[in-house]
């Protein structure tokens, strides 16, 4: 097949326009799919309480298709990897977007909760999301969406985020949580339409960090790069315990900051009105709330045999230099074959040395 065909073969089945086909796309597909899936198992696995993987989030990539930017949906592949040691995982989205990747693959399962914030109306992509979708089957129920109008504001959505979350987590009681922090919800961004401040968008962060479970963060969207990078920092040093100070020092690309050169969004960007009143926020807020007294109980989990994980390095990460990059050679020289150098009955050798 020709080069010019094979792209024409990916945009006619499975690549929309929002999805051009690039150079290493694969290896970028690899990268952040992959650190997703390595967050989990860390937290698995105990090596951390919170794991942070901020390339990934891609909530919209469905497992037939590329769609909204999103190639492979990275935060799919973490939930399975943490359904392998917990009974319930709850996922959040705060996106500007609906989670509708996330919602679809867990649609019809109680093991995973889906609860997106998002706008929804006016053709805005993609277009799902409305309060009614509940989930089906054995996961009715568990699909929980917050559909939301323009320019809501800092106020409004964390009020409204904390009452609906405390009311899941107490509900639900999921044993990880894995928060999707797209940065296209905060004001200013060229395709998103709210008036969230970095302030406001951390606040919801620092909430879900205060129940103490394993949590695994990704980014998401966010086209106003300057400020998805300022978001992105504020709410990991949230994540760490760390104020930041609100001047950025000097680094290679402290131009794109300027005038300010702050971490705090200018106020002139907080320009649209919020449509969302009072009494449309708190009849979403008790539909979701009725729709969660359907619930009688956690939903428990038969006992069953768990896949295995994934390669744990010997060495420890920790004494690497963290700004050191891996070379590809060196990192295919760490991966054994899963047929290989097992102990005991495992030994594919002791027939052999019996003999």
């Amino acid at each position: 097949m020709r080069p010019k065909d094979r792209i024409s073969y990916f945009y006619d089945d499975n690549l929309g326009e929002d999805c051009p086909v690039f150079e290493n796309l694969f290896e970028f597909c690899q990268i952040y799919a992959g650190g997703t899936i390595d967050a989990a198992r860390r937290l698995n696995n105990q090596l951390c309480d919170i794991a942070i993987n901020w390339a990934g989030g891609l909530h919209h990539a469905k497992k037939c298709e590329a769609s909204g930017f999103c190639y492979i949906n990275d935060l799919v592949l973490g939930i399975l990897e943490l359904l392998k040691y917990h009974a319930r995982v709850l996922y959040i989205d705060i996106d500007v977007h609906h989670g509708d990747g996330v919602e679809e693959a867990f649609y019809f399962t109680d093991r995973v909760m889906t609860v997106s914030f998002h706008k929804f109306g006016d053709m805005f992509f993609p277009g799902t999301g409305d309060v009614k979708e509940i989930g089906g089957k054995e996961g009715k129920f568990y699909a929980i969406n917050v559909p939301l109008k323009d320019g809501i504001d800092d106020t409004s959505f964390t009020r409204l985020f904390k009452a609906i979350i405390a009311k899941v987590v107490e509900t639900y009681q999921p044993g990880a949580i894995v928060l999707q922090c797209g940065a296209d919800s905060l004001a200013g961004d060229r395709l998103g339409c709210f008036n969230l401040s970095i302030d406001g968008h951390s606040e919801c962060v620092r909430f879900v960090k205060k129940f103490n479970l394993p949590l695994l963060v990704t980014g998401g969207g966010g086209y106003t790069k300057e400020n998805v990078a300022r978001c992105w920092a504020v709410e990991t040093g949230v994540l760490l315990d760390t104020e930041l100070p609100n001047e950025i020092p000097e680094n290679e690309y402290i131009k794109y900051f300027a005038p300010d050169y702050s971490l705090k969004i200018p106020r002139g960007n907080i320009i649209l009105e919020n449509l969302n009143s009072k009494s449309y926020l708190s009849a979403i807020k008790m539909q979701v709330f009725e729709n969660l007294r359907n619930i009688q109980h956690a939903p428990s989990v038969q006992m069953q045999e768990v896949p295995p994980d994934f390669y744990i390095p010997d060495f420890d990460e920790d004494e690497q230099n963290p700004d050191e990059r891996m070379d590809q050679h060196t990192q295919d020289k760490q991966i054994q074959r899963d047929d290989e150098y097992y102990d005991g009955d495992n030994d594919n050798d002791q027939n052999m040395d019996d003999a």
